[in-house]
């Protein structure tokens, strides 16, 4: 008799919806923000070069300080962590609503604004580096194990539909009500989330090893990751097809010099993947991945080069929405099968230097990935450098399986099973 799957599991919990309210608004607010700055960057700019650069501000203090903020976690209450976290932010999406005044570009020099956004976006790539691998230590203290890969399925997919929203407002709201005040928003949201993280208690620490010298800690970390071949093939063919299929980073210049649909198109473009990977991420919950799950991470990164190539060649705006949406779909399979790898693979006690390296290697390739976009769009041309990041995406699948035949025959029931006993 086949077991029946509680799709809702996970929110039965009042405090993972807490939690999934704290992860959309601030999701939210910083998709939002990331779209409103590549918008007025561009504006001031015209060079794609200058969208890459906001990704290489960013990635430089993420990467420099991941393994450091992974052994920070790993050490502290989280609740309280995640607090700091947030505030950080709220501070740094005030200073970008003041960087975007009205009139400042009449006094100020382009230079000036310019080198004052990207300080900003250095400054949140320190936040970020603290919030990746807090969020994902918190979800293992709010709920029990035997649901970790249904807690993981809600979390991702209420990432993927604040990642939906947040563009698409962005560009409405820059059309609407411009820049500055978009970023008036995303402050809001920011608070939101602050104070409704209070509603969680604080949660104890479950590392056995406090005090341990950070090196030492560090060391262990990254034993761990590469000694355990589920998790290092997981991260490193995301890594890869991320930082060559980044071809959402040359969305303005689609928007504004290809497709020419303006800001609420653009808005359109930069959500068509979230609304992709979301519809995907709430069908995972009654139709579990981990069955084969090597074997579907290959085929959707697959597809997902696919529709990068596709996007890169099309001159039509519904085409280019639709390559967008598939390629958000396809990648929303792999997301949660490598969430769901994580979450099952990783012992409590290294939850944060995990998550550190993971978003080295994957969340952080998002940024090298619009900065490789930006200087191979510079080099071969827009079109040329998106069909070039696709075929680099596919060519990476193909060497994947040869190089890891064990990571073909992955498969993740056993794992869940085990869980389910505890």
């Amino acid at each position: 008799m086949t077991k029946k799957i509680d799709p809702y599991a996970a929110l039965r919990f009042r405090e993972f919806n807490i939690f999934l309210l704290v992860r959309f608004a601030m999701v939210f607010a910083w998709s939002m923000q990331f779209i409103v700055i590549e918008w007025q960057v561009y504006t001031l700019t015209k060079d794609p070069l200058s969208l890459g650069i906001i990704g290489l501000m960013e990635v430089i203090p993420a990467v420099g300080m991941a393994l450091f903020a992974g052994h920070i976690v790993d050490q502290k209450e989280k609740r309280n962590l995640l607090v700091r976290c947030i505030l950080g932010f709220s501070v740094i999406s005030f200073g970008l609503f003041l960087l975007s005044w009205p009139g400042l570009e009449d006094t100020w020099e382009t230079k000036t604004i310019l080198y004052g956004i990207y300080a900003l976006v250095f400054l949140g790539g320190l936040v970020r580096a603290f919030l990746g691998p807090t969020i994902f230590s918190l979800i293992a203290l709010i709920v029990p194990k035997k649901i970790y890969p249904n807690a993981a399925t809600w979390s991702s997919s209420t990432w993927q539909l604040a990642s939906v929203l947040g563009p698409a407002l962005a560009g409405f709201s820059i059309s609407f009500i411009g820049v500055h005040w978009s970023m008036c928003v995303i402050f809001g949201f920011s608070v939101l989330a602050l104070i409704t993280l209070f509603q969680i208690p604080r949660k104890p620490i479950m590392n056995p090893k406090i005090g341990e010298p950070v090196f030492q800690s560090l060391k262990e970390g990254l034993k761990f990751v590469f000694n355990t071949k589920a998790i290092l093939g997981a991260l490193t063919l995301d890594m890869i097809a991320v930082l060559f299929g980044g071809a959402v980073a040359l969305l303005p210049v689609f928007a504004q010099d290809i497709l020419h649909v303006g800001s609420e198109g653009f808005g359109i473009l930069r959500a068509a993947p979230a609304v992709g990977a979301s519809i995907t991420m709430l069908g995972s919950t009654r139709f579990p991945l981990h069955k084969n799950a090597g074997k579907k991470l290959l085929w959707a990164v697959f597809g997902f080069g696919v529709c990068i190539i596709v996007f890169g060649m099309s001159t039509y705006f519904w085409l280019s929405v639709i390559a967008l949406f598939v390629s958000g779909a396809v990648d929303g399979v792999s997301m949660i099968i490598r969430q769901t790898i994580l979450q099952l693979k990783t012992p409590d006690n290294m939850r944060g230097r995990v998550a550190s390296v993971n978003s080295m290697f994957v969340g952080s390739s998002n940024e090298l990935g619009a900065f490789e976009s930006g200087v191979t769009a510079k080099l071969m041309g827009t079109v040329t450098a998106v069909i070039f990041g696709g075929s680099m995406t596919i060519l990476t699948v193909g060497l994947t399986a040869l190089a890891w035949p064990s990571f073909r025959r992955l498969d993740l029931s056993k794992d869940i099973e085990d869980h389910e006993k505890e």
